[in-house]
């Protein structure tokens, strides 16, 4: 019980520690936001102001850039409809239902963004329920929006997370998954132990959800570095991660059918041969070599050499169905890993040893 209270704590902490920037930069945005409204435009509540700050920065990862532009539009395109039909017919229950309708499917028929037809949804209710009372006009509201969007946008750049250990943490937890399920398989076929192999069945299962969250880092990486002046001599590394996160992801889905037969292969008369998951440890250990080479913002040179090794060495003889569906995912999953370093897919082929000859595992 106290493992677990302790793991999901470590867990809390460490997703804390990736929103602290965003949750940061969204207090001091909304603040900025208030005050150029009231002191800059002369707005008496501009509400709208900071709503746009927390909308475009957030406490997530995503297109901030697309977020401005449908918040904006989206808002302007509400507060347009809910102030022409207020005006003709008054506020109250079934209003509020016919604007947002109207609003809504306006923005759905112009953008199939969700954010677009919510935020237009959502001004177009509080024009109605705000507005009868109150002497703002929708040219107002329209400002302060793009008041608080651009706002957002210059925290972003002026005040950014660091796009590449941003990157970095997420594509480690990705490479570091792949590598404990590759570790945990070789053990399993060393000791013909069925629930370790299990195991790590259920922990390739459960990877899918860290390499999406890799994905919209690097998507919010390369977003910051190309907003913020502070970290344009970033891009390079970040683009050693953009060229590796599809080659890793598939390498990923390839390791869940290897954890998949290699519990099947432990069932069967002749188990996979401890020579197999030597191999396995060498895939294992490249991984990770690629992993700290990305890390460290250099060319991975070694995990590459150590990927062409593995290509290279001589392929386990005598083995079950299973067994060889492990050696074809393991070929795989080298090449994959080769191309996440930067070799070409002919390079990378080229790598392995021809299936009728003694070749790769």
């Amino acid at each position: 019980m106290r493992t677990r209270l302790g793991d999901h704590l470590r867990e809390r902490l460490h997703t804390f520690g990736l929103k602290a920037p965003s949750i940061a930069q969204c207090a001091v945005g909304a603040a900025l936001a208030w005050l150029a409204a009231t002191q800059l435009l002369g707005h008496p509540s501009p509400f709208f102001a900071p709503i746009a700050v927390l909308i475009c920065v957030g406490v997530g990862l995503g297109q901030r850039l697309r977020r401005v532009t449908e918040l904006v539009v989206g808002v302007s395109l509400g507060v347009g409809v809910g102030d022409l039909l207020v005006a003709w017919i008054g506020s109250g229950t079934w209003q509020i239902a016919l604007v947002v309708a109207l609003a809504m499917a306006t923005a759905a028929l112009l953008d199939s963004g969700a954010l677009f037809a919510l935020q237009a949804g959502s001004s177009a209710v509080l024009v109605v329920a705000l507005v009868p009372g109150d002497s703002t006009g929708g040219l107002d509201r329209m400002l302060d929006a793009l008041t608080g969007g651009a706002i957002g946008v210059a925290v972003v750049a002026l005040l950014p997370a660091s796009p590449v250990n941003l990157v970095a943490k997420h594509a480690s937890g990705v490479l570091d998954a792949l590598s404990t399920v590759l570790e945990q398989a070789a053990e399993a076929i060393e000791k013909r132990d069925v629930e370790l192999a299990a195991e790590a069945l259920e922990g390739a299962r459960g990877t899918q959800a860290a390499v999406e969250e890799f994905e919209q880092a690097l998507a919010t990486g390369k977003e910051i570095a190309m907003i913020s002046p502070l970290h344009w001599h970033r891009r390079a590394r970040l683009a050693r991660y953009e060229r590796a996160v599809v080659p890793v992801d598939h390498a990923l889905r390839n390791a869940r059918v290897l954890a998949r037969r290699t519990l099947a292969a432990l069932g069967e008369a002749a188990p996979p041969s401890a020579s197999l998951a030597d191999s396995m440890r060498e895939v294992s250990e490249a991984a990770l070599l690629l992993q700290l080479e990305l890390g460290a913002g250099r060319e991975p040179v070694l995990a590459r050499q150590a990927l062409l090794a593995v290509a290279g060495s001589e392929r386990p003889q005598g083995l079950g169905f299973s067994a060889h569906v492990i050696v074809a995912q393991l070929r795989s999953i080298v090449v994959d890993l080769l191309l996440a370093t930067g070799a070409g897919p002919e390079e990378a082929g080229a790598a392995l040893t021809p299936l009728d000859t003694p070749g790769t595992a």
